[in-house]
């Protein structure tokens, strides 16, 4: 039941990643790095903040009794994941969005949920159970729905950019494009690395008598300043080399409109790493490398759906759509896979 639980917390961590950006759409006048800046001081820094003083206990404590060398590994892992997340748009540049976002996603799932397991040496327990077999042929049934909503996404640009988008076929360069993607996808993964490097945090939290479900609030911290250390530079680097700095008090926007569907953004995009953090804790110890498949699978999932919703596959046939359905399909039984190993289990036991 604790697994069930986790998998519910995992799908709403999914939705609130793949909903973050319909409130910046409601930006007006803003370039994008002032956007993207406001959207990080809320998401990297204002609201992991706020919520780790509201659910753990003596978070001020907790956060100077860190040992050095744990909070630079984790900060470090927050900064490469940053760095992995800027160039994630350079893999769709090159590769286009839908075969950039499946590479770059693909492969942060598959290092982001098997590297943690290898690196601890309990990788061959995993294939010496059934629950540890099921949860590995989830994560591999995943992948693949990954790369067939991937290629349904291929087939609707190629047709859409073939006749409106020449210079889309211009910018194309694979062997570019799979580069950039295979490091945004192993720096994307450093997320889930972070988490791992943070289990002490995790555990002393949980000493200070802060309830379980909380206890990764604390890594989310450190994790997320790393995150905005690298972001936060770039958007000002932006701010800096095309002039937007007048962005921020611009009073010829709606400002104040502006900075609320900003922070919206941003409070949304937390919110993933907040039920992500509390959905790993009923996935089940030995098992907890596998949330970070099904938090990617919820986010491609979330995605597309409103990608649906806004009309995005409008113009794609019923070949393309079909292929994507059955993408989306796919995954969403590899949810139930790994969410639930351990009750199959149990039936096929009794």
């Amino acid at each position: 039941m604790g697994s069930i639980l986790g998998v519910i917390l995992h799908a709403i961590g999914g939705f609130a990643a793949g909903s973050f950006y319909i409130p910046i759409k409601k930006v007006k006048g803003w370039q994008w790095e002032t956007s993207w800046m406001i959207l990080g001081i809320m998401a990297w820094i204002i609201a992991p903040a706020v919520v780790a003083i509201l659910t753990v206990h003596q978070p001020i404590k907790i956060l100077v009794s860190i040992p050095s060398d744990t909070f630079l590994l984790v900060f470090v892992f927050g900064l490469l994941w940053g760095i992995g997340g800027l160039t994630f748009g350079l893999s769709m540049r090159y590769l286009g969005i839908s075969l950039g976002m499946t590479v770059a996603l693909g492969l942060c799932t598959a290092f982001g949920t098997l590297i943690p397991p290898i690196f601890k040496g309990e990788f061959s327990q995993l294939i010496s159970t059934p629950q540890g077999i099921i949860t590995l042929l989830g994560i591999a049934l995943c992948l693949f729905g990954i790369v067939v909503v991937g290629y349904a996404g291929m087939l609707k640009e190629k047709a859409i950019t073939d006749s409106t988008n020449p210079k889309a076929i211009e910018e194309f360069h694979f062997k570019k494009g799979i580069f950039v993607a295979i490091i945004s996808g192993i720096l994307s993964a450093c997320f889930a690395f972070g988490l791992e490097a943070g289990k002490p945090i995790a555990d002393f939290t949980s000493s200070t008598g802060t309830l379980p479900i909380f206890h990764n609030n604390m890594i989310l911290v450190c994790i997320l300043w790393g995150g905005m250390a690298t972001n936060g530079l770039y958007s000002l680097y932006l701010n800096k080399r095309k002039y937007s700095f007048h962005d921020y008090n611009n009073a010829s926007n709606p400002l104040l409109k502006n900075y609320l569907w900003a922070m919206l953004g941003g409070l949304t995009w937390y919110l993933q790493f907040f039920f992500y953090g509390m959905g790993t804790t009923f996935i089940g110890q030995n098992f907890e490398f596998a949330s970070w498949s099904i938090h990617m699978a919820f986010i491609i999932l979330f995605s597309n759906i409103w990608g649906i919703y806004f009309n995005e596959w409008k113009n794609a046939n019923t070949k393309i759509k079909t292929i994507l359905l059955l993408g989306l399909g796919i995954i969403l039984i590899a949810i139930v896979l790994i969410g639930m190993a351990g009750f199959f289990v149990s039936l096929l036991q009794n």
